[in-house]
């Protein structure tokens, strides 16, 4: 697998407090249809979600609680959403879904077409070399969106994304 460095959790290159590089599993799939792709982001979106709210509470019990990791993995073991979020709630006084979006719903990549605006000089006839110019440029770049992309409300926000046209 190719690693993807991210640039906030390296300086000069090189990882932040980790042992190895970071990186992330990119897959390039072909869907048959726009609701089975919008059904695979949600069911991703979701397991994202499970698996933050099972994590939440794991490093609760281990850091809060001073239990082992495999006391807290003993802990949840069967345990149901709801018993998770009643963990949260009555040991530690955590309401889950107050914690960021980020975290509950993951991070959604999408590109968003941006104005870069900078002051350059540019090549024009003789009579005006050498002035500079302010030049607006429109390019696509990768935006990370924190919301929930299982609703409608979100495909209706960027009907681009299915629309084929980008």
């Amino acid at each position: 697998m190719d690693r993807a460095m991210s640039t906030a959790l390296c300086s000069g290159g090189k990882a932040i407090g980790l042992k190895e590089e970071p990186g992330f599993d990119g897959r390039v799939v072909l869907y048959p249809s726009n609701q089975t792709l919008k059904d695979y982001l949600s069911w991703r979106q979701a397991d994202c979600h499970i698996n933050n709210l099972y994590n939440t509470v794991f490093w609760a019990l281990i850091q809060q609680s001073g239990l082992t990791p495999v006391q807290a993995q003993e802990r949840l073991k069967g345990t149901l959403a709801g018993d998770k979020n009643e963990i949260l709630f009555s040991q530690f006084h955590i309401n889950y879904n107050d914690e960021p979006q980020m975290y509950r719903k993951g991070t959604v990549l999408v590109w968003q077409k941006v104005d870069e605006v900078r002051t350059q000089e540019v090549r024009l006839p003789a009579e005006m070399e050498g002035e500079r110019m302010t030049v607006t440029r429109t390019r696509a770049r990768p935006v990370p969106l924190y919301c929930d992309l299982i609703g409608d409300a979100f495909w209706k926000e960027h009907p681009d994304i299915l629309s084929g046209d980008n």
